[in-house]
């Protein structure tokens, strides 16, 4: 686990510092794609399972370089979001029971414009604050928490229901998000009952037509860098035999439609024109690449001491969160500050752009929750250590986290070389103002995505998504009286 985790990690991480300020192309995530190759089933693992995951980054690779020699960066957050929608279909065509069940929830839906006119004005008006709307967790205002309070008073089987619920949380059934048609409509003119009708309809279409209305969502959003109808089209041939396979398997439908979709975004999103731009600045590449060996050394110390595979995941997590937060507390901040100062912001962009994407706090969300719970970590440390003069020695989950890379990492230890010498006091903080809109590669999402994978495949018949689990969530902890419209203590 951990050594394919980390080779497809080294994969992204080298070729961004090698291409970063220059030009991509579709071949530029070979790297990634030759790392994805290398997975196997070991144990008690199921081989389909970890097929979902393997073919789909080769066929979602093979259909993107047939239609594009580039993918424009606009475009690139979205090619993970075209998997999903194929596999529910193929799902709908290959069992009857499940394509009712999915009727019966979109009628549900249709009865629920009370609730979903409630939880838009939410989203709308910033009522929950800095919030992930399309969240792996059930957290408040996020589509899979309307999903699911929309399930609970659904009569159909509950391994359906967990299906559809997972189809929009690590699974990305359309771009959409909730409250965005009612935003959107309202601010330009529509009445709230017609707006209301309006975002029902299109939660409607997200589960009936899911390939069409991922179409339509990208036609209306300007997308151009490839025919998304041909891709989904071409998609869907390359991965039925092996939908087909899971199934025989027994492998729960929660995690068919989930697997296939996370894994593919270092192919045109991680490693992307995007990325490339970004890691242009030395800081910003010197943080990704610390980060990413505090995680593989702090992964490989404890391979010997793992006694549980759920372990390897939230050490790995856990490790980025810690040296994420180290590199800003070297600045003197940390991440409470940060909490109160993006939640402020938040605030005021609300009301400068109240029709602003759905998905625009996204990331701001991600990097604060991880900062949090690596402020959390240290703050443990901190205490231990108590003004002795001893290293610090960060610990979690029994695993202590090697922070020692961060000083071994020649960029990071002179800030002096990046900016006026004398004052060089904000240089590394101001490079993770930039990884908090893209902090892809210091969560981890492709350490996670392997991860997952491997524990799915020893539980294949579990569903793994979404997280029902408390995130802690940074703001509701620091800032915002939350925490009581969370769903992961109802989560179907």
């Amino acid at each position: 686990m951990v050594n394919e985790a980390m080779a497809v990690q080294r994969a992204d991480v080298t070729t961004i510092k090698k291409k970063r300020g220059g030009a991509f192309v579709v071949n530029d995530a070979n790297a990634a794609l030759n790392a994805v190759k290398k997975m196997s089933a070991a144990g008690m693992q199921s081989e389909a399972v970890i097929a979902l995951h393997v073919n789909s980054v080769k066929a979602h690779f093979s259909s993107l370089k047939a239609l594009t020699r580039t993918i424009r960066p606009e475009d690139d957050p979205f090619v993970e979001h075209y998997q999903t929608p194929v596999i529910l279909e193929v799902l709908y065509d290959e069992d009857e029971r499940f394509r009712k069940s999915v009727e019966a929830f979109i009628e549900a839906v249709g009865e629920s414009q009370s609730l979903i006119g409630l939880e838009s004005v939410r989203r709308y008006g910033g009522f929950y604050g800095p919030t992930c709307v399309i969240d792996f967790a059930l957290i408040p205002g996020s589509t899979s928490n309307v999903i699911n309070q929309i399930l609970k008073k659904t009569e159909i089987p509950d391994e359906h229901k967990k299906t559809i619920l997972a189809a929009k949380s690590w699974g990305m059934n359309t771009s959409y998000g909730i409250g965005e048609v009612f935003a959107t409509a309202i601010e330009n003119g529509a009445s709230l009952t017609d707006a209301t009708r309006w975002e029902t309809e299109m939660i409607q279409s997200m589960y009936d037509e899911p390939m069409r209305t991922q179409a339509q969502l990208m036609g209306a959003m300007g997308q151009m860098s490839f025919d998304v109808r041909k891709y989904m089209v071409e998609y869907r041939k390359k991965m039925e035999s092996t939908i087909r396979a899971a199934i025989d398997d027994g492998v729960h439908y929660a995690n068919i439609v989930t697997i296939p979709a996370y894994c593919v975004g270092d192919v045109g999103h991680h490693i992307s024109q995007s990325t490339f731009n970004m890691c242009k600045d030395d800081v910003v590449m010197a943080v990704i690449e610390a980060v990413t060996d505090v995680m593989e050394s702090t992964l490989s110390n404890a391979i010997s001491r793992f006694e549980d595979v759920h372990e390897v995941a939230s050490l790995a997590s856990g490790a980025s969160a810690a040296a994420t937060e180290y590199i800003l507390e070297l600045d003197g901040f940390n991440a409470i500050m940060l909490v109160d100062l993006f939640t402020t912001r938040f605030h005021n962009y609300v009301q400068l752009y109240p029709t602003r994407s759905a998905a625009a706090e996204l990331h701001n969300c991600d990097f604060l929750d991880m900062i949090f719970r690596g402020w959390k970590i240290l703050d443990r440390a901190r205490r231990v250590r108590n003004g002795r003069f001893v290293s610090l020695r960060p610990e979690t989950g029994g695993h202590f986290v090697d922070l020692t890379p961060i000083h071994h990492n020649e960029v990071l230890m002179n800030p002096q070389r990046y900016a006026y010498p004398a004052s060089a006091i904000t240089v590394r903080a101001s490079a993770l103002f930039r990884l908090a809109d893209f902090p892809c590669l210091l969560t981890s999402e492709p350490v996670a995505a392997t991860l997952m994978t491997n524990i799915i495949a020893l539980h294949k018949d579990i569903p793994a998504a979404p997280s029902r689990i408390c995130k802690d969530c940074a703001s509701a902890s620091c800032i915002d009286f939350r925490h009581e419209y969370c769903q992961y203590r109802e989560a179907v």
